[in-house]
């Protein structure tokens, strides 16, 4: 306490000659809990310490023991009070749905700052509150500055808070300083405070010079511009690289002085021998660089269908299950090749050993506007560009892989000629082909088919024509020899020839194919609908003749997997299925239009695939409906194209259907029309013959006529 104030105290203990002592106010209690708006009803309790303490009505009656007791709670982020069960509509799921996400927050205080003008009525009421208080400060002497007065306001404010905290004695010595107070004059005029921001106690005014705004600007002459698109293939990657060597050799020619023209003349045999060596230096050279072309060919166009690719290898249609074991088509490329527009697509066959790696063959049906054909091979790494094409004199009808060396196409063509195309090789003519003297065919070859090697290890082929010769063509010394297995032929068709000579009428052949485990055993279609079973072993008869249709047959197959079954089609709307032993068929199917193609799967032994010149292809499967087809889908505009041949990728779920307009789709079977034997827990899922036969099998008997099962 300042010194003053003490002699002041003492002054107010003493007090003033001849005046009366002044008695000392009571102490004020240092603590006291009543607020004013308690009720008349309140109870007040005074504690051991003299605090007075308001006793509220409705307090609890508690003991020692339940006051002492320890009540926990476990604070969590969750609001009790927010509720759990709230329930929205959802516009993408179409329904109502719970809402998982509740807003857990609690605002127990909030408050909103703002500044006072001070021209109101609230900025003046706090202006006179701080003027009326800097009056009542004491000052020692006028000459002590604002800041000073201020501090020392501070101090004795704290002084006085201590006191009233103290003693009774500290209190009466702080009124006998305030009396002492009094008796002085008053303190000058306090300068008028200017109102802070209650929020920021920082106030320093700055000023910023503002820079002039300029403006620069440049203009230069824009790089130019070039906007390139074409095809990417390695005959373009091919004939760029050689066209870049011969700008070369341009260019050194060029460069060379005058004076080694003269010079030229006289070694001119020198530099033709250069040439060649220039020339098959380049071969070489692109040797090399073909293989790397070529990859990167693939890889544009792997980043080009990146979508299909992704379908073709992952998408299955989740829709089948709604489908009542109905199936669809997705298609997945389109293989199109500029010059094959105006062919059409005569043949379809798989390589044994790139699963990938399909040949088509491009011809005419139309017999009236025969020309020219092509043999193209496609992969579904590459779908913009054939990966091999030859070019034929005459019309593609037929072709096939041999199962051994998967890179020796047979190919049969419209003039009767056959022909064996080795793939190896970088030229586009056949490495060996028939001729009129080797004996070849008079009409065109609708069938080719290699067998296995005969005694002498020679690699050998049958053909089949109109001609109704069938031929075996055997490979000896480079040289294609021809056998005649059989003639086709045809029962009661005798006519008077010359000089009462009896004239035998051929049947013509249209399609063939070998039984799967009988080497000898094979059938044949002719163009009167007639199918006979016949065998290397006899070529003067035949083992049985099927009546099966009224129009030609179009084509005719073994089943993979049952030895006695066989499908064939027919250009008078109908797929039949017969069992080799009797002579009537097991199902007919009629699909409202020409029948171009059949096809069994090879995954499975009850499901096959047919496609009619209306442009629509259709997947049975018998162990499903033996009625009708589980997949009947528009492929092809019947008015743009008709549909010719389809065959199933021996891997892949994925089938190749051409057209008569040059071009070949791929679709991609849906899971209803790939059904596998269902895992059953702790088993292991069979395939293949030991599945296979038996289902073919039980529906077989539920066809066949009580008497056969008998003979059986």
């Amino acid at each position: 306490m300042p010194a003053k104030a003490g002699d002041k105290q003492r002054q107010g203990q003493s007090g003033p000659s001849g005046g009366k002592p002044v008695p000392p106010k009571p102490a004020k209690p240092a603590y006291k809990r009543r607020d004013e708006d308690v009720s008349t009803e309140a109870v007040e309790v005074v504690d051991e310490a003299g605090n007075i303490l308001v006793k509220p009505p409705d307090q609890l009656e508690l003991t020692e023991a339940e006051l002492k007791e320890e009540i926990t709670r476990v604070l969590t982020a969750n609001n009790p009070q927010a509720p759990q069960n709230i329930i929205r509509y959802s516009f993408k799921d179409g329904l109502y749905k719970p809402i998982s996400h509740v807003d857990q927050m609690a605002i127990h205080f909030s408050l909103n700052g703002n500044l006072i003008p001070k021209d109101s009525d609230e900025g003046r009421r706090q202006s006179l509150k701080l003027t009326t208080a800097a009056e009542k400060a004491p000052v020692e002497t006028s000459a002590t500055a604002p800041e000073e007065a201020a501090i020392k306001d501070e101090e004795r404010t704290e002084d006085t808070q201590a006191a009233g905290e103290g003693e009774a004695e500290e209190s009466g010595t702080a009124e006998a300083a305030e009396a002492a107070d009094a008796e002085e004059p008053p303190p000058p005029a306090v300068k008028e405070r200017k109102l802070a921001n209650q929020f920021n106690f920082i106030d320093r005014p700055s000023w910023t010079p503002r820079y002039p705004v300029r403006d620069r600007a440049c203009q230069s002459e824009p790089t130019p511009c070039k906007t390139l698109s074409d095809d990417i293939n390695q005959w373009v990657i091919h004939d760029a690289y050689v066209e870049e060597l011969r700008k070369r050799e341009e260019s050194k020619e060029k460069e060379k002085p005058k004076a080694q023209v003269a010079k030229k003349e006289e070694k001119k045999t020198k530099k033709k021998g250069r040439k060649l060596i220039s020339l098959d230096s380049q071969s070489d050279e692109m040797n090399k660089i073909s293989k790397a072309a070529k990859i990167v060919e693939r890889m544009v166009n792997q980043n080009t269908f990146d979508g299909i690719a992704q379908d073709f290898k992952y998408f299955e249609d989740d829709s089948d299950e709604f489908r009542d074991q109905k199936g669809t088509l997705l298609p997945l490329w389109k293989f199109q090749y500029e010059k094959t527009r105006r062919l059409a697509v005569t043949a379809i066959s798989w390589n044994p050993k790139y699963k990938d790696l399909f040949a088509v063959g491009y011809g005419s049906y139309n017999f009236m506007k025969q020309g020219k054909g092509m043999l193209l091979l496609y992969t579904m790494k590459n779908p913009s560009f054939p990966e091999y094409i030859f070019r034929t004199e005459s019309g593609i009808m037929c072709l096939d892989f041999h199962n051994d060396y998967p890179y020796l196409v047979a190919v049969g063509f419209y003039d009767g000629n056959v022909a064996i195309y080795n793939l190896k090789k970088a030229t586009s003519q056949p490495s060996y082909k028939s001729n009129a003297k080797s004996g070849k065919h008079t009409e065109p070859v609708w069938q080719v088919k290699w067998q296995k090697d005969d005694m002498d290890n020679n690699l050998n082929f049958f053909s089949v024509s109109s001609d109704g010769r069938i031929v075996s063509w055997t490979l000896v010394k480079n040289e294609l020899v021809h056998t005649d297995i059989i003639k086709l032929s045809v029962e009661g068709t005798a006519m008077q020839g010359p000089e009462g000579l009896q004239l035998q009428t051929l049947g013509c052949g249209t399609s063939f194919d070998f039984h799967k485990k009988i080497d000898y055993l094979f059938l044949v279609g002719t163009e009167e609908g007639k199918i006979y079973k016949c065998s290397k072993c006899y070529s003067s008869q035949f083992l049985d003749v099927f009546e099966a249709h009224n129009m030609a047959v179009d084509s005719v197959s073994w089943n993979p997997y049952h030895s006695k079954v066989f499908i064939s089609c027919s250009s008078d709307w109908t797929v039949k299925i017969w069992d080799h032993t009797i002579k009537t068929p097991m199902f007919v199917f009629d699909l409202n239009s020409a029948v171009g193609d059949v096809a069994w799967s090879p995954y499975s032994s009850t499901v096959f695939a047919a496609v009619t010149t209306d442009g629509k292809a259709h997947v049975f499967d018998l162990n499903v409906n033996k009625y009708e087809a589980l997949c009947t889908q528009l492929v092809m505009n019947k008015m743009k194209s008709k549909i010719t041949h389809i065959q199933f990728n021996p891997v892949y779920p994925v089938v190749v259907i051409g057209g008569e307009r040059g071009f070949v789709v791929t679709l991609k079977l849906s899971p209803n029309l790939r059904k596998m034997p269902k895992e059953k827990k702790g088993q292991e899922v069979k395939k293949g013959p030991e599945v296979e036969i038996p289902k073919l099998d039980k529906l077989l008997k539920l066809v066949r006529e009580p008497e056969n099962t008998t003979e059986e």
